[in-house]
């Protein structure tokens, strides 16, 4: 069943679509990492790496918003579902309680790299079949990028 029929042809729609449901699930993990994260980071830089993280959940849900809503401009239904961002994430695991400041920069550090990565692949993949979604990659890539730079200079 249609509700929204896309342009595309079906071929360009199952790889968008791939690109896009999956950096919908990066990014929304990305925002429960960032805020589990930062509601347990402890050590002399809290307070600037506590914000900092803020920020991190603030562009992956913007992002997610942006990607979501893509999907469903293309025809494609967003799942942001826990189960569906729990099975296909590529972030890794999350420490659990308290976590000091250079461990949290240090998850975090690996947690933008692991989706920066597959971001770009996603850039690459969506050129030709959309270069509307790859736009949105491109975007997302650069300020994912930017936070990647300064969590890593956090612990220099």
């Amino acid at each position: 069943m249609y509700v929204v029929k896309s342009p595309l042809s079906d071929a360009s729609l199952m790889t968008v679509s791939e690109a896009l449901q999956g950096a919908l699930v990066d990014l929304v993990d990305l925002a429960l990492v960032a805020k589990q994260i930062h509601w347990n980071v402890v050590g002399p830089r809290f307070r600037s790496v506590h914000l900092q993280l803020d920020e991190v959940v603030d562009t992956a849900r913007k992002y997610s918003d942006t990607v979501a809503e893509r999907a469903a401009a293309l025809g494609i239904p967003p799942d942001g579902r826990a189960a569906t961002v729990a099975v296909g994430s590529g972030i890794g695991v999350t420490p659990e309680g308290w976590v000091d400041d250079t461990t949290a920069v240090g998850a975090l550090v690996d947690a933008l790299g692991a989706v920066i990565v597959r971001m770009r692949e996603r850039v690459e993949a969506t050129g030709e079949p959309d270069p509307v979604s790859q736009d949105i990659f491109i975007g997302i890539t650069a300020d994912l990028e930017k936070h990647h730079w300064m969590f890593q200079a956090e612990n220099g």
